[in-house]
């Protein structure tokens, strides 16, 4: 009586781990810096809603120091609570400031997301995180 073999060898079983290996080796760090500019992203936008608030204000005839900026506009968890998230000065300009957190990816904690209203209205944006983090539209 002859009897059938089953299951896999060991080296096919090595085979697939050495596979499973190589590809997070190359996904995991993918992953990651999708998260962190995904993070930025949000964060711009999430900022960037409070452009209308600074807006109303300056055309109400306010400076922007008067103004009740509500901060607690945004929801994200990424921004640093131990420092001032977001930040108002000037009369017709503006800076709205945005820092990363602890909470935000390791590639972007401390970084900062800014916001500047110059005189003549026109919105501009920058940022301190690296190149390949940064929004198309900052």
């Amino acid at each position: 009586m002859q009897t059938m073999q089953k299951g896999f060898t060991l080296i096919e079983l090595m085979i697939v781990v050495a596979i499973i290996g190589i590809l997070a080796a190359v996904a995991i760090p993918a992953y990651q810096n999708y998260i962190a500019k995904s993070q930025v992203s949000r964060v711009m936008g999430e900022v960037g809603a409070l452009k209308t608030t600074v807006e109303t204000c300056i055309l109400d005839g306010k400076t922007v120091a008067q103004c009740d900026i509500d901060s607690t506009a945004t929801t994200s968890n990424m921004l640093d609570p131990g420092k001032p998230a977001l930040a108002y000065t000037g009369t017709s300009g503006a800076t709205l400031t945005a820092i990363f957190g602890t909470n935000a990816a390791t590639a972007i904690a401390g970084k900062t997301l800014i916001w500047t209203r110059d005189d003549d209205g026109a919105w501009t944006c920058a940022t301190t995180v690296d190149a390949k983090y940064k929004p198309s539209g900052c």
